[in-house]
């Protein structure tokens, strides 16, 4: 009787783990029949996506070009009233800078968060117009100096 028993409870024990052992059985062969349906799915998804985000780029880029037509359509450079003469640091956050606004020349001093009147002109400072050329790039100011460092090396 304790056989009997001892194979019942056996039996009892071991058919749970059978039926687990059967359901992973089950579940491959449910997706080999379902897997071009999934990766045909995932290939969709991610077409979707792929548009998605091709149109999310696509606004964007439109808009900054928008963006700069609408501003270039704005007031001309010439009929500006505000003119910047020259600018100036005097350390890694301020400057001087000499702003003429119609026939006054004011110079401004510019710290983090305040814009300061120093001192109106009462003669406007006259800029040569080749001023800007007098100061050479700094690609020919390289080249320069590499030029001078090879001929002293000669």
């Amino acid at each position: 009787m304790k056989k009997v028993l001892g194979s019942l409870l056996g039996l009892a024990l071991a058919l749970p783990f059978s039926v687990l052992a059967a359901e992973p059985v089950a579940t491959a062969a449910a997706t080999t029949t379902a897997a071009p349906a999934v990766s045909s799915g995932v290939a969709g998804q991610l077409t979707q996506l792929v548009f998605g985000l091709l149109l999310v780029l696509g606004l964007i880029f439109f808009l900054a070009w928008l963006l700069r037509r609408v501003q270039q359509a704005g007031p001309a450079g010439k009929g500006q009233v505000i003119e910047l003469i020259g600018s100036r640091a005097l350390g890694p956050r301020d400057r001087l800078m000499l702003v003429q606004v119609g026939n006054e020349q004011i110079l401004l001093g510019l710290s983090p968060g305040t814009i300061t009147a120093l001192h109106v002109l009462k003669e406007p400072v006259q800029v040569p117009s080749g001023a800007e050329k007098a100061t050479p790039e700094f690609a020919q100011r390289l080249l320069e100096m590499l030029g001078k460092d090879q001929k002293d090396k000669k």
